[in-house]
């Protein structure tokens, strides 16, 4: 499966990647929301992990202009604080699943099961 995380923090990102490259996926990192959004015009993936809070587009943000352009690609939320009106407005815009950080790396595989 070919998997893209949006996160703003390297380590994190590389660390969650990582995990679901020894689960067989092929994994791409972008460190933010608009960086994400180019990967996605250009190759888009199977399913995105997306972190909520970002400076510049925030998540939400960036899970608002996926669906405008996808309606059905996976999206599972990373976050390590969100709240409840954030949840709520993810959760209009159809997110798949939304995992706390820290997160434990086999609920990483879990969500991206269910997802696809």
């Amino acid at each position: 499966m070919r998997v893209l995380v949006i996160d703003d923090e390297p380590l994190v990102g590389d660390v969650i990647a990582e995990a679901l490259r020894l689960e067989g996926n092929d994994v791409v990192v972008a460190s933010s929301g608009e960086e994400g959004l180019r990967v996605i015009a250009e190759n888009p993936p199977d399913a995105v992990f997306l972190d909520i809070i970002m400076p510049g587009m925030d998540g939400i943000e960036v899970l608002r202009a996926i669906r405008e352009w996808h309606l059905r690609l996976p999206v599972i939320i990373l976050s390590g604080w969100v709240s409840p009106s954030q949840l709520e407005e993810a959760r209009r815009l159809g997110v798949t699943d939304v995992i706390s950080k820290p997160v434990p790396l086999k609920n990483l595989a879990r969500a991206l099961r269910q997802a696809g």
